[in-house]
């Protein structure tokens, strides 16, 4: 790659800071991560900060992803020892189950109320996530109102607030948290090739062709009917050139125009046009 990413702007930092400050007043952690790259759009820090919450793992935009390798994360994930559901925040798909989920992780904190003789309250949960996984459209549909700003920029959500879903459920919406750098550059090509890093900080180029080379290997089908070529070569650089072309990105002199290819890729990719896609399995 041609550049290392890296993107930890100061609310980041903060954003650490208030999530550790609140979470005595939380009772379940609700992870939000991206189903296509659950691993990469998780942040290592959470797993050292909420330790000794119960956890309820939301695998989102799961239309996007491959239904195969999503199964094989959320049984990944329960071996871990976590509850998980996969979701569609935009449509609400599997999002009328979070309560009950949240409900049955704090049985044990119920159990100890009613022994204490304290009156049930409504469960506390902090949804954490990294910018851009969906935080903000996910809150407004359980919250049944837009309360939440979205946007499809990452780093909306920029201070915290409580949220009531019914009588129920309480939710804190959190700033989303990237860590400081990312040590394994894979991380940081498939948070960029999903959307969750500013696209003003990427070499589109290179993202795309990352893709491509992925998706040679793991979807050659898919691309092979998409652009409607004969055959899906062996070298990344060639399957670029014969995407530019299909798709007329061409500069002067017939070169072809790969900023223009590669936004034509991503964007593609993102919305789902390409079929349904994981950029990550859990053997990875």
């Amino acid at each position: 790659m041609s550049k290392t990413i890296q993107w930890f702007p100061g609310h980041m930092a903060k954003a650490r800071r208030e999530v550790t400050e609140k979470l005595k007043l939380i009772d379940v952690v609700i992870e939000l991560l991206d189903a296509r790259i659950p691993l990469a759009s998780r942040n290592p820090m959470i797993d050292e900060i909420v330790a000794h919450k119960p956890r309820l793992i939301l695998l989102n935009k799961s239309d996007l992803a491959d239904p195969k390798i999503t199964a094989k994360w959320k049984s990944w994930f329960e071996k871990q020892g976590h509850m998980v559901l996969s979701i569609n925040s935009q449509t609400g798909k599997g999002t009328e189950q979070i309560a009950s989920a949240c409900n049955e992780l704090a049985k044990v904190l119920f159990e100890k109320w009613n022994t204490k003789g304290m009156k049930p309250r409504a469960i506390r949960a902090m949804i954490l996530g990294i910018p851009n996984v969906g935080k903000s459209t996910l809150i407004n549909r359980l919250a049944s109102k837009k309360i939440a700003k979205v946007g499809d920029r990452p780093g909306i959500t920029k201070q915290q607030q409580w949220i009531k879903v019914g009588t129920e459920l309480e939710l804190l919406d959190t700033p989303g948290i990237l860590w400081p750098k990312f040590e394994d550059q894979l991380i940081g090509f498939r948070l960029a090739a999903t959307g969750a890093i500013k696209d003003e900080l990427l070499d589109f180029q290179d993202i795309a062709l990352y893709v491509l080379n992925y998706l040679k290997e793991m979807y050659p089908d898919r691309v092979k009917n998409r652009y409607k070529l004969d055959e899906v070569p062996d070298d990344g650089l060639a399957l670029f050139d014969m995407i530019g072309m299909k798709r007329g990105c061409l500069l002067p002199r017939g070169y072809v125009d790969y900023d223009k290819a590669a936004e034509i890729i991503l964007r593609e990719l993102r919305s789902g046009t390409l079929g349904q896609i994981s950029l990550e399995k859990p053997i990875d």
